[in-house]
């Protein structure tokens, strides 16, 4: 397959009981062959497809290529090179957001794929001739729809706008699972510096734990858990007790002492050595300049064919709101161009948004 210019990868993995994904089966079709292989034979060796993987030479073309792309980084410590993800390609070209695998098929090819194996147990062997039938479908299918795209893009000027987003992709720093940045993945705002100290070290001790035991994290500690203790501080088992979030007896174990200790540490740390909160203090008005800036942005979402979660996240718009010199991809490259710099001219009153003839348009002011 190294003869050829691009092949199609797709994987087929276990991850529901684990920390690190299984690889069960690993499937790749060449512009005139397909093949299955089954990553859980006894004495496989794979180092030909990781070097395959890392052939500068070879197009490596997925569909959403991240969760594929950090089976290969775990098990080989290398990153697919260079690569194209068929999903973000159709944001980039309005296909909407997040476009499933299936529903790309059907609007390129016509083909309407069987997805009855999508959960079927990769694990089991012998694999039967259904799932083998179902593995190939899914990388021969992706032969045509990345030719498409590739020309799609090339003929609108976008295929630049897709190689920003691969540089992301196939950084070692998107997979990285650094223990004390385990807290940036939380979902949970904390407010005071003390309460970020503590859910910096509980964060990084469940990570940790979830490692080294290989399992999910939330089988070690539920992310709400984590919050509930960032905000406690419980600093004694018996104050541990008291927390809902967590399971009964939890305290006497010596994961709650593990716990405690975490949070001894965070309680002690000089809050000068904590990592500053990108997140800036919103104007007043905030909630109603990140409500035009949606308007605004599916406003040109629509107008250039471009899914707007690839141009700007909700995220995005609040610390555009808060802040003209946000550290967000939508005030940078391609995405500024296409919306940033209107952004921030809505919000400094140099735009206006109006209604003509039934649409959303923007109007210039003095």
């Amino acid at each position: 397959m190294a003869g050829h210019p691009f092949i199609t990868v797709d994987t087929e993995f276990l991850r529901e009981t684990t920390y690190y994904p299984l690889l069960c089966v690993a499937q790749m079709a060449s512009p005139d062959e397909a093949v299955v292989i089954d990553a859980l034979a006894p004495g496989i060796d794979l180092s030909p497809f990781y070097a395959l993987m890392a052939d500068e030479r070879v197009m490596k073309v997925f569909h959403a290529a991240r969760q594929d792309i950090e089976i290969v980084w775990h098990a080989a410590k290398l990153i697919p090179h260079p690569i194209f993800d068929t999903q973000v390609a159709a944001m980039v070209l309005g296909y909407g957001d997040s476009i499933s695998y299936d529903q790309l098929v059907a609007r390129i090819t016509g083909d309407a794929l069987d997805k009855s194996h999508r959960f079927t147990d990769w694990t089991r062997r012998p694999l039967s001739e259904a799932q083998l039938a179902y593995a190939i479908s899914d990388v021969t299918h992706l032969r045509q729809v990345y030719l498409a795209l590739l020309e799609d893009l090339r003929r609108r000027g976008r295929a630049d706008w897709v190689e920003d987003e691969m540089r992301v992709l196939t950084s070692p720093d998107t997979y990285r699972m650094e223990p004390e940045n385990a807290w940036k993945r939380l979902k949970t705002r904390v407010r005071k510096p003390k309460e970020l100290a503590v859910l910096i070290e509980v964060a990084a001790w469940r990570e940790q734990e979830a490692q080294t035991r290989d399992v999910p994290r939330s089988r070690v500690l539920k992310d709400e858990a984590i919050a509930d203790i960032a905000v406690q501080a419980p600093t004694t088992a018996e104050r541990l007790k008291t927390l809902r979030s967590l399971p009964k007896g939890f305290e006497r174990s010596r994961w709650g002492e593990a716990i405690v200790a975490a949070v001894g540490r965070g309680l002690a740390r000089d809050p000068k050595t904590l990592p500053v909160q990108a997140r800036t203090q919103p104007p007043s008005n905030g909630a109603a300049i990140v409500e035009l800036l949606k308007v605004l942005l599916r406003m040109i979402s629509e107008q250039h064919h471009v899914a707007a979660k690839v141009i700007a996240t909700v995220d995005d718009l609040e610390r555009i709101a808060a802040s003209d010199n946000a550290e967000v991809p939508a005030l940078s490259g391609w995405r500024r161009d296409l919306f940033g710099n209107k952004a921030l001219a809505l919000k400094h009153g140099k735009l206006a948004l109006a209604i003509e003839k039934g649409r959303v348009a923007t109007v210039e002011r003095g």
